[in-house]
């Protein structure tokens, strides 16, 4: 991690100015031309002098100072909009290039990952702009002295004996500075991300009345934050305050010198006016330590951004899947390790095409992560996954995501309608197939009572959790092309409305491989096999009518060893004088069925 992070602000930095080299190399070079006409105006404006002082009258030289000042009025206005400019292009690069990884790479969301997005960006963001204007910054202080050079050597050598005092002040100033920076931007990072969290559970937080608590509990980060703060502002202001003393002394030292090199006829009136300007410049640490502070900060964000970048994002391969393929799922000796436990342990599982999967097991079996490995949502430690023969990661992204739809128990909708939260994915949808989708999830007849029905704004409608789930199930329904997966994605429907997307998912026009987790005996029931996973394992495979007749599978689903009432029926196969009981919804299914 060490190496990454020494790594991270050029990996974060240099990708993002290349749109922008141009207009940062501009900025370079007006901040030189700044430092130059600085450089050049004590000289003409100490041959103005003398030029007056000897009755020769100013000429020229008046004009060349009206020249010099009218050019650093240009300069510098060109310098700031050209700054503004290139440091917003490379702040939204940066911003553009983290967002994309962060969503190929599926970094977890939260307030520290804002805060790296946004306040963070913006502070790597200003790395060009500084790092390109630092060179005109120390040439400011590094031309004064050879001014004062070719003034006077006398003067240089003045100004050099207090050099080395301001050169280890600059240093100083650079190693606390970078330090406060960082802590200062990790106590900001912390408290953000308490405060997602917190918002994320307002209403629960309202409830058990922890408001105070919850607060503290945000804000325990602030004393940090403000230490590192007050510390920033006391280094700072060390700085000023010990440039503040030896800045003076060192020009009081170089007039002092001016004088008696004036004195003895060996400098000009016009001369020591000269180089009284150079001694300013020459002291003229501000600057530096201004641009020095912002190359600070802006390579402590960029190490944060970089920790995200750190993060491996899927490589994708080039291979398509073969033509009519029936959408068989294999699961070849997959294993997945997470937080040091085994998830899922040498699984070997085949879903053959068009089959509808129910994978049940108590909480902790691996149903979500085995959902994700089959439309490489991530990768297993060890094994492969693969679709109609095909290995998953061997697949280009835009066949993977073309082939695999996915629901899950929480769906985040997204785009600026509900029609657009179902339509949203690799490829464009007509109106007709967004409603045909809509349908089979049950979803078309509450949408149709909105206001403006499928126009409506997504933000403007007031859905409940099933609602929610439908709407992420026809987006699924939509998007499909050879395999569904439903993580839980039918735990909010309601008894008719998941009857009625059992009924879409049995008979799927379109012959898709459906794969459902789910912790209800009723979906379990409807599917044509079931999984039954235990502690990463597959423990079995085979109907769900077949499982029913083991007590470690009605286990699973709370089920008494006895049946109630007309749900009562005899399971083939099942020992005499004993009769396992058959899950109700079966039952409730063949009602349905005839109803429909």
């Amino acid at each position: 991690m060490a190496d990454s992070a020494a790594a991270a602000p050029p990996r974060v930095v240099r990708p993002a100015t290349r749109g922008s080299r141009a207009a940062v190399g501009a900025v370079g070079l007006l901040a030189g031309l700044s430092v130059g006409l600085g450089l050049a105006l004590p000289a003409v404006l100490g041959h103005a002098v003398d030029q007056v002082l000897r009755g020769d009258g100013a000429g020229h030289w008046v004009w060349g100072c009206a020249a010099v000042v009218a050019g650093q009025v240009l300069v510098g206005a060109a310098s700031d909009v050209l700054a503004a400019v290139s440091g917003a292009r490379v702040t939204a690069a940066v911003r553009r290039g983290a967002v994309r990884h962060v969503l190929a790479a599926r970094v977890p969301g939260g307030g520290d990952l804002v805060t790296r997005l946004v306040g963070n960006a913006a502070d790597a963001g200003a790395v060009p702009g500084a790092a390109a204007t630092l060179p005109a910054a120390v040439g400011a202080p590094v031309g004064g002295v050879i001014a004062l050079f070719l003034t006077d050597p006398w003067l240089a050598a003045a100004f050099l004996l207090g050099a080395p005092p301001l050169a280890l002040l600059v240093h100083r100033f650079a190693r606390a500075s970078s330090d406060s920076a960082a802590r200062y931007q990790d106590a900001q990072g912390r408290i953000a991300a308490r405060l997602v969290e917190a918002i994320g559970g307002a209403r629960t937080v309202a409830a058990a009345r922890t408001e105070e608590r919850e607060a503290r509990r945000v804000l325990g980060p602030l004393p940090e934050l403000s230490a590192q703060g007050h510390r920033m502002w006391q280094v700072q202001g060390r700085a000023t305050a010990q440039a503040a003393v030896l800045v003076p002394l060192l020009q009081i030292l170089v007039l002092a010198i001016g004088g008696l090199r004036l004195a003895q006829g060996a400098l000009s009136v016009g001369g020591l006016l000269a180089a009284s300007r150079y001694a300013l410049l020459a002291t003229g640490i501000g600057a530096v330590v201004g641009q020095l502070g912002a190359l600070v900060r802006g390579r402590a964000a960029a190490r944060r951004i970089g920790e995200v970048l750190a993060v491996p994002a899927p490589a994708h391969g080039r291979d398509r899947l073969p033509e009519g393929g029936p959408g068989t799922l294999e699961l070849r000796g997959v294993t997945v390790v997470r937080g040091g436990e085994t998830v899922l342990d040498r699984l070997d599982l085949t879903v053959p095409g068009g089959t509808c999967l129910a994978v049940v097991g108590p909480s902790g079996a691996g149903k979500s992560v085995l959902a994700e490995l089959a439309g490489r949502l991530a990768d297993p430690d060890q094994g492969t996954v693969l679709l109609d023969g095909a290995p998953l990661a061997a697949l280009t992204r835009a066949e993977l995501r073309d082939a695999v739809g996915y629901a899950f128990e929480r769906p985040v909708l997204l785009g600026d309608t509900l029609a657009d939260a179902i339509a949203f994915g690799p490829r464009e949808l007509t109106t007709e197939a967004v409603t045909d989708a809509a349908r089979a999830a049950g979803a078309d007849g509450f949408l149709r009572l909105l206001p403006r029905g499928y126009a409506t704004p997504r933000a403007a409608a007031p859905l409940s959790g099933g609602e929610v789930q439908r709407l992420g199930l026809a987006r699924a329904f939509a998007h499909g092309g050879r395999l569904l997966v439903l993580d839980d994605a039918t735990s909010s429907l309601d008894t008719v409305t998941e009857l009625h997307v059992a009924h879409s998912l049995l008979h799927d026009p379109r012959g898709r491989t459906r794969l459902l987790t789910t912790h209800r005996a009723g979906t379990a029931a409807r599917a044509d096999l079931v999984a039954w996973l235990d502690a990463g394992r597959l423990r079995a495979l085979a109907p769900h009518h077949t499982l029913w007749q083991d007590p470690d599978y009605r286990a699973l689903f709370a089920a008494p060893d006895e049946s109630v009432g007309a749900a009562v029926s005899a399971v083939p196969g099942a020992p005499r004088g004993r009769r396992a009981p058959e899950p109700p919804v079966d039952v409730a299914d063949k009602e349905g069925s005839r109803r429909g």
